[in-house]
């Protein structure tokens, strides 16, 4: 009997000891080695089971939870529960309730799953109907679940209205309202609240002191932590962080140095704080101090080398890890993806074998940067489980490479959208210069009931400003008015360059006036403005007052200065300006600048002074340069020199139709037709295409395109009747004796 009992007894604390290797495994992220212990187990009982779904779960691989689960001999009301907090992990709404609703039995915990599940994903309407169908409400447990879904959603009159109506209230009750007000920085409500509770616990405490640090008010953290009874390690560690978010990294170390018991946790905050003041060396010096380390200490310093470019020795920590999870491998993917090392980034990600949703994002965003749209689109199709995260990238990343037609299909299959998503689309049709369409898309955003943010608003006026929109602009600034942004720094200067291109400078001018605090992009706008409207002289002006004022002008300043010189003719400020750039400001001349040069000497007929300076340039020439010379060398007859720049132009631009004219033009004009015949053939051979030019009327709030040979215009007929009308009837007006007018 005796040696009966004993095997038992070892029995039992065999599986007791596997159970509990199998759940610290995968609370530190070493899945593989989970599943190698579940499937070595000789005994397994249904806790064995119900502990490896939480391992599945927690780490991202939901199929094989519900695969074990369904394979389960024998459930418990706890197999059930942690099937349902495995949806809930994933945030898997329906499944979730699929088996919520087939449980044979529920206990208290299984409703109030149920409802964080709905709450967490913002269905309060649900979480309410199944909180009414609780059979027992005497327990405050769900309650605090229901009122923790409405302050986390922000509706804290119905949170506080449900809080007052609870039968009985526990601290978690009290707490969980607190949390609304703290985590959702109501501090004057926080702190209100605080002081009608008749009894508070550390976790209160800690949640005042965290409320302070999130609404950047460090004295009022700092009271009320020093006020605290009993401080735990999460003060410690909160007050520590707030310290460290404000750069106060001498004050984090004191009070790190003066804690009681420090746990890794504690630990893992120091280096955080180190990491996040860029001091990777003393994060780095405290890592090597550790007592004990775990998965977050590795991943912390991991970022701090990738923040230093350090991904060497970033890379070899990584392979020093005991076990390697994918928070530290996602941020060495990190790493290599922004120093474009995608084929180092996709080594790492080939080597997990359980990857989440950011690793994801990061590899596809990596590859969408970089422009391997076809690698991205293989990754996108291979996730298993995408977020809004993921749709916006593939959208923002065809833009990018010019790909709209793509973009706008992976939009149209979004089943939700969010305001990034519309963003990244409106964005996209702006730089890719299909402007009516953004105007169409901005208006639909509308239509659909998501309201505009200050990205919005900069994208249509932007688009407002290249098609000359003048009323839709002036109607889009009412509506950044009524909505708050009037302030925007970004917005306002989006909105003095709509006015400048359409043509409305001294609506610019007051606009720049109204700025409380500029930066150089609102002076860069107004000089811009100037210089697209003929005001030289007074971009000038504007410039000197810039530099007045102790505003170190940039890379664009100058760009749009030299631009004003030129249109102005005002070359020795133009030649004096580009010298102050190089020596006094040390920037460096780009492309642009020296295409302004070229256009500023050429409009003064100073060809050869222009030809010299490209020669010298010590970057490559761009189009933008060879045609500013070619349009320099037509206006003053130039033929040879037209000749060469021609050349370099048509091989840097072989399919830009526009190039061909204007070679062909010059010839034609210099009587050179067997060339004019040569720049044709050359066009031809080299599939350059006329585009169909096309423009637009702004009329009664609408813009009004029209494009060439459109045979989708709805009054094609009408209006080339109209034209032909209009054509014989000026010329017949051109006929007509001067004195008729």
């Amino acid at each position: 009997m005796k040696s009966r009992l004993k095997s038992v007894g070892e029995h039992g604390s065999y599986i007791f000891r596997h159970n509990l290797k199998i759940t610290e495994l995968g609370k530190s992220g070493q899945i593989d080695e989970a599943i190698k212990v579940f499937q070595q187990m000789t005994h397994q009982n249904t806790v064995t089971h119900n502990s490896m779904i939480s391992v599945y779960a927690k780490n991202g691989r939901i199929s094989n939870a519900r695969q074990l689960f369904d394979g389960m001999p024998h459930r418990n009301i706890v197999s059930w529960n942690s099937m349902i907090a495995a949806y809930l992990h994933n945030d898997m709404v329906e499944e979730a309730r699929h088996l919520f609703d087939k449980m044979p039995a529920r206990d208290l915990y299984s409703w109030t799953l149920m409802i964080t599940c709905y709450t967490r994903n913002g269905k309060l309407a649900k979480a309410k109907d199944l909180f009414n169908l609780l059979p027992y409400k005497w327990n405050p447990v769900c309650w605090n679940a229901l009122v923790a879904g409405y302050v986390k959603n922000r509706q804290f009159d119905e949170a506080r209205r449900l809080f007052d109506a609870m039968p009985a209230k526990d601290l978690v009750s009290w707490n969980s309202m607190l949390s609304g007000y703290t985590r959702n920085g109501e501090m004057r409500l926080g702190l209100q609240f605080f002081e009608e509770m008749a009894e508070r616990d550390v976790v209160s405490w800690n949640l005042m002191v965290d409320g302070f640090v999130e609404v950047s008010d460090l004295n009022s953290a700092w009271q009320f932590f020093e006020k605290i009874p009993n401080p735990n390690t999460v003060s410690w560690v909160t007050m520590l962080c707030g310290f460290a978010r404000f750069g106060k990294i001498a004050e984090a170390r004191r009070l790190f140095d003066q804690m009681p018991v420090r746990n890794v946790v504690a630990w893992n905050a120091m280096i955080a704080a180190y990491v996040q003041n860029c001091q990777v060396d003393e994060a780095i010096k405290t890592f090597m101090e550790m007592p004990e380390k775990n998965s977050i200490s590795y991943t912390t310093v991991i970022n701090g080398y990738v923040r230093m470019g350090k991904l060497d020795e970033a890379r070899q920590l990584l392979n020093q890890m005991p076990y390697r999870n994918v928070a530290a491998q996602t941020a060495m993917i990190s790493g290599y993806v922004q120093n474009k090392r995608m084929d180092d980034a996709r080594e790492i990600f080939g080597q997990i074998s359980t990857r989440d949703v950011v690793c994801w994002n990061t590899m596809i965003a990596g590859y969408a940067q970089c422009g391997r749209m076809d690698e991205a689109l293989q990754l996108f199709k291979q996730m298993a489980k995408k977020d809004m995260v993921s749709w916006n990238t593939m959208i923002t990343g065809y833009a990018q490479v010019g790909q709209m037609d793509a973009a706008i299909k992976i939009f149209e299959e979004m089943k939700e959208k969010n305001i990034v998503s519309w963003n990244s689309l409106i964005s996209g049709l702006t730089q890719n210069g299909s402007y009516l369409d953004a105007l169409k898309s901005f208006m639909l955003m509308g239509q659909e009931g998501h309201k505009p943010d200050q990205s919005t608003l900069a994208c249509g006026l932007s688009a407002c400003a290249h098609l000359a929109a003048l009323q839709l602009g002036v109607q889009l600034h009412q509506l950044v008015m009524k909505s708050g942004y009037a302030t925007d720094l970004f917005v306002s200067n989006a909105l003095i360059t709509m006015y400048a291109k359409c043509g409305s400078i001294s609506s610019a001018e007051l606009l720049f006036k109204d700025i409380d605090c500029f930066d150089v992009v609102s002076w860069n706008s107004l000089i811009a403005a100037y210089a697209l409207n003929g005001n030289g002289r007074e971009a000038l002006k504007l410039f000197q007052k810039m530099e007045v004022e102790g505003v170190a002008p940039d890379e664009v300043t100058f760009v749009g200065i030299l631009s004003a010189c030129s249109h102005a003719g005002l070359i020795n400020q133009g030649l004096k300006l580009f010298q102050s750039m190089v020596k006094a400001y040390k920037i460096g001349p780009l492309a642009e600048h020296y295409a302004c040069m070229v256009d500023l000497l050429g409009r003064a007929g100073r060809l050869e002074e222009a030809f010299q300076l490209v020669r010298e340039m010590k970057i490559k020439a761009n189009a933008g340069i060879w045609g500013a010379l070619l349009g320099a060398c037509r206006i003053h007859g130039n033929l040879e020199l037209a000749k060469f720049a021609a050349e370099r132009l048509l091989e840097l631009e072989p399919h830009k139709t526009s190039n061909y004219v204007l070679v062909s033009n010059m010839q034609a004009e210099m009587g050179r037709w067997d060339e004019v015949a040569r720049v044709r053939r050359l066009m031809k051979e080299r599939g350059a295409e006329k585009q169909p030019g096309w423009s637009w009327i702004e009329l009664q709030n609408r813009v009004h395109a029209f494009l060439s040979e459109d045979p989708a215009q709805p009054r094609a007929v009408e209006l080339c009747n109209l034209l032909r009308s209009l054509t014989a009837h000026m010329g017949n007006t051109a006929e007509m004796p001067l004195e008729c007018f």
